[in-house]
Order: C-alpha cells, then structure tokens, then sequence
C-alpha cells in the first residue's frame, strides 16, 4: 500500500485556547433534513414526485422544521416538486423549505423562479472554495471565487426583493469548507454577510460543510470554533454544519460542531447521502436523549421511521445501526445477557425511575422496541436463559438447572453453527426436563391424608408393563418418592423443590422444578399441569427418568 502518494488534504487551524473541549450540548440544535436533495440525489433510482410528497409529508410528521427539498434548476422533477408543494399547501405553516443553488445566474434565476408563493422558504446558495476546486475545477483565484460568492448573494437578493413576498431567508456554504484555507473561509463568508445583511430579524444562515471528511472530527470542531470568532455580526449568524461519512465519523464531526458553537445541523435520517453518507441525524437526536435532552423529533415509533426510509429510498438499514438496526438490542455475550437482565429487573422496581444499563443506553421501549431480541449461541450464559425462560415462557429456573441448561444450549447452539431462536430453546427445555414419561409414565395417583402422614397410590407404566405401586410419606412427593425407591430399588434422595405459578401461560398453569440426588450425581426435572401437586409428581417422575436415562 503506497501511503506515501497522500497528504493532508486540510489546513491547521490558527486557534489559540480552544473553548469547545469543556463544552456539553445541553440543548437540541435547529435540524434541516436534506434526505430530499442530497439524500435523494444519491439513490440509483431518485424518488418520483408523488414519492417525494409522501417523504415530505413523513419528515414533517417527524417534526423537522426545515427540509432541504430539493435542487429545483436541476431537472423537471425537481423544479415541479417544489411547486406542486407550494401550489397544493402542502407545507405547514411553522415549516421552512429550502432550495439549493450554486452561484450562477441561470441556476439562481430558476431557483427563486421555483418559489414564488412560498410562505417560509430558505435559499441556499453555495460555491466551492477550497484550494484544489480553485486550481483545478474552476481555475480561478482567491478574489474571484470571492467575487462568484458576492455576485450571487446580490443577484439573490434583488430577485427576492423583486419576485417573492414571503419570508424568504438566506444560507450561504463555502462549499468544500474543511479543504479551505480557515482565514479565506471567514473573508469569503463576510463579504456574502455584508450581502445580505443580516440583522436580529433577518439571520442569516452560515453552512460550514465538511464536504468531504479529510480529518478527524476534532480539527472540525477547531474550524467552527475559529469560524464562530472571526465572522461578522456572529450574535445575527445561525452556523450551520452540513457534516459528510467519508471517514465514518459524521456524527462525531456534529456533535463536537455543536461543542465549537454550531446551531444547526444538516443531515439525513439514517445517513443516506453522497459516497458514505450524511450525517445520521436519528443517531445525533437519540444520542442526546440517551444523555436526558429532548432531541425536539418524534422519534417513537423507529420501526416506522425505517420502514418509511427503506421504502422510499431502497435502502436497507444494516443490523448493527446505532438504535434502529435489528440487532441494536440483541446480546449474545453471556455476561452482556446477565448484565442486561439484571438491570432491568433493577431498573423495573427502581422508585428513581432512572435508566441505568451497563449495555443498553435508552430504554429501547421508549422507541418503539421490545427487550425481546436477546438471542442465544455458543458464545451465550445463563443471563441470556434465563431472561428468554422468564420473560418468553414464564419459567423461572432454579439457579443450579440453570447453569445445567444453559451448558445443553451452548452446546446445540455451538453443534448448530448459529443462533437459537426462543421456540427452540424451549422446545429443548421441554424435551429434556418437563413432564418427562419414558421409561416411566405415570398413569394415574391418589393420596389420602392419614394420621401418621400421606398414603399413595399409583399406576404406573414401565416398558409396556403396568404396575401398581405405593408409599407413605410425610406428603405426596415424600410418599411418591418412597414408593418409587422401593420399586426401582434406588437409594436417591430429593435435594431441591421449587415452584411457582406459570404466569406467561395463557391457561394459569403451575410449574414445579425437583433434583434428585443418586450416586452422587443430581438429576433435575420439571412437571407443568394446572394443578400444583400433579405438578410436582410430574416433576418428580421427570428426574427420576432422567437418572434412570443415564445410568
């Protein structure tokens, strides 16, 4: 790999005593979804305009305020979208559209063209400034690029003072922002500030675009930080960051934006856009809430976020994303599970009524999800069990079965090669423990309450020969086990008795869970029946077929 063909791509940045690392977001930013242009600009097939509208329609319902809707010089499509908008009343009246134009009469003319009738609207014009864009793409030098920038801002604002009569706002993006020189940067966007005027009734949008990401999300921070000090009129300015996936830390580069003094962000959901994507701006919203700030979206519902995201983009959300991917809540580690359950037992009967998760940093209940998806392989513990036991099945096993049973899926999960679902662990808990009948099946019992203790009676079946047997003891189990040592001429010994109510079941049914101790091994089995006591036979009858399998 010849490394050596590659440079810094950004300039250093002339910050003295940066104030950004000791600051904290404590408050949602002003979101402007561009999943409508640079998100549908980037799909192999681009959404028609019904399409469109629906999506509209959605990243309203969601409450963006301010949606990116398109490029409306740039085709038919686009330009008929935004008019159809307009025209339909399709935009409420507490929402922004904006509309994306580079620095170029005939774009800008189309543009503003696209817009008469528009209640709130933003233009966004925008002209690459960075170092190789001069050189290369447009061969030009500093003062006329500058130049390209005041010319459009002017023409902008004479169309607008000249065409349209609603609240129309300007944004302005040295496009190519973190490849340009930090000092060229501010020239270039005071000269368009000066342009528009901006004042505490007219801001003016600043959009510093990570382009493309040519370095770590720190030095990013340091260039709004030092943009937030060297633009004109900063307290009548909205910095914007408008944050790309080149190097996979989008998200990061906004969060610490909003640290450099950001008020805005551009993004999509889920990071749909250009090569690697956008900044994904459900990732950014949870992420605050995870830390107890209202991200200012509604965001409870996610399967339906995706469901409308996949739908309208053909794109798939991968497994692994952050909070919304299918497997965001799934645990295979064994100390992940018990952690995991642990907690959230905690967590349930907490009077705090805080979260607190090792492994899970929201509640995923509060968007939509279940604690369902734990899933179980060779790699799993008792945690993960257990929770599916309980929670699936209303088992609550005795903590020694537990480590047993445990131990058994492992191994089928690890023979498999893969994960378990629920059905079959409890299927394999089911065949291996529960109401076990070979070799022997009980057909019928009976006990009587005697003075001097309980008399039992039973029929049972051993290898097609039915057999009558009995004992007394000090209750049916006591009296059951005796008659059963006397027949079988086995000296084992009842060592555990648990039972509960089986309360995920649908027809209030009884568990019993009972190890028996023989040899100095201990067989455990279980008996399920809507009566406790039979219940308990059965449990009984299991373990001793279990010890009678195995030896």
């Amino acid at each position: 790999m010849n490394y050596k063909k590659y440079q810094k791509m950004y300039h250093p940045v002339p910050l003295e005593n940066r104030e950004w690392p000791n600051n904290e977001i404590t408050k949602a930013p002003i979101w402007c979804s561009v999943d409508l242009r640079d998100g549908n600009q980037a799909l192999y097939s681009p959404m028609t305009t019904d399409e469109k509208i629906e999506f509209f329609k959605f990243l309203v319902k969601l409450g963006f305020k301010e949606i990116e809707v398109g490029f409306p010089a740039a085709s038919h499509t686009e330009f008929e979208f935004t008019r159809r908008l307009i025209d339909e009343n399709l935009i409420p009246d507490d929402v922004s559209i904006q509309v994306l134009t580079q620095a170029r009469e005939h774009i800008i003319k189309k543009t503003v063209e696209a817009l008469k009738g528009a209640k709130n609207a933003v233009i966004h014009l925008y002209n690459s400034t960075s170092t190789l864009q001069r050189e290369v793409v447009f061969k030009k030098n500093k003062e006329e690029i500058k130049q390209l920038a005041v010319d459009g801002a002017k023409l902008v604002k004479s169309l607008v003072s000249g065409q349209l009569d609603g609240n129309i706002r300007y944004e302005y993006s040295p496009e190519s922002f973190t490849c340009t020189e930090p000092d060229y940067a501010a020239d270039v966007c005071n000269a368009v500030i000066d342009v528009f005027g901006a004042s505490p009734d007219n801001k003016i949008i600043i959009n510093l675009p990570s382009t493309i990401e040519v370095a770590t999300a720190n030095v990013y921070a340091d260039q709004i930080e030092y943009m937030c000090k060297h633009l004109k009129n900063r307290e009548n300015l909205i910095i914007s960051v408008h944050a790309h996936n080149d190097r996979g830390t989008g998200v990061a580069s906004s969060e610490l934006a909003l640290l450099a003094g950001a008020d805005r962000v551009e993004g999509t959901i889920f990071g749909n856009g250009e090569r690697t994507g956008n900044t994904d701006l459900i990732t950014v919203a949870l992420n605050m809430f995870c830390q107890g700030i209202d991200p200012e979206l509604n965001l409870e519902n996610i399967d339906e976020i995706i469901e409308v995201f996949e739908k309208y983009n053909r794109l798939p959300i991968h497994p692994r994303h952050p909070y919304a991917g299918e497997m965001a809540y799934v645990a295979f580690s064994g100390s992940h599970q018990d952690a995991i359950k642990k907690s959230m037992d905690l967590f349930g009967s907490s009077p705090s009524n805080k979260w607190a998760n090792p492994y899970l940093t929201i509640d995923p209940t509060d968007i939509g999800r279940k604690y369902e998806p734990i899933l179980i392989n060779s790699q799993s513990g008792k945690g993960g069990v257990s929770y599916i036991m309980e929670n699936k099945y209303g088992y609550t096993l005795p903590k020694p079965m537990l480590v047993e049973f445990s131990s058994v899926i492992n191994d089928m999960s690890d023979e498999k090669q893969t994960v378990l679902t629920n059905h079959e662990i409890h299927q394999a808990f089911k065949d291996i423990y529960v109401n076990v009948s070979s070799p022997i099946n009980m057909r019928f019992y009976r006990s009587n309450e005697e003075a001097d203790g309980t008399m039992l009676t039973a029929t049972v079946e051993v290898n097609g020969k039915v057999s009558s047997i009995d004992g007394k003891g000090n209750g049916p189990i006591d009296a059951l086990s005796n008659a059963l040592r006397s027949y079988l001429k086995a000296g084992f010994e009842i060592s555990s008795y648990n039972e509960h109510a089986l309360e995920r079941s649908s027809d209030s049914k009884a568990a019993a869970y009972i190890a028996i101790k023989h040899n100095a091994r201990t067989y455990w089995g279980a008996g399920v029946d809507a009566n406790i006591n039979t219940a308990s036979i059965y449990a009984l009858i299991s373990a001793v077929n279990r010890m009678l399998a195995k030896e």
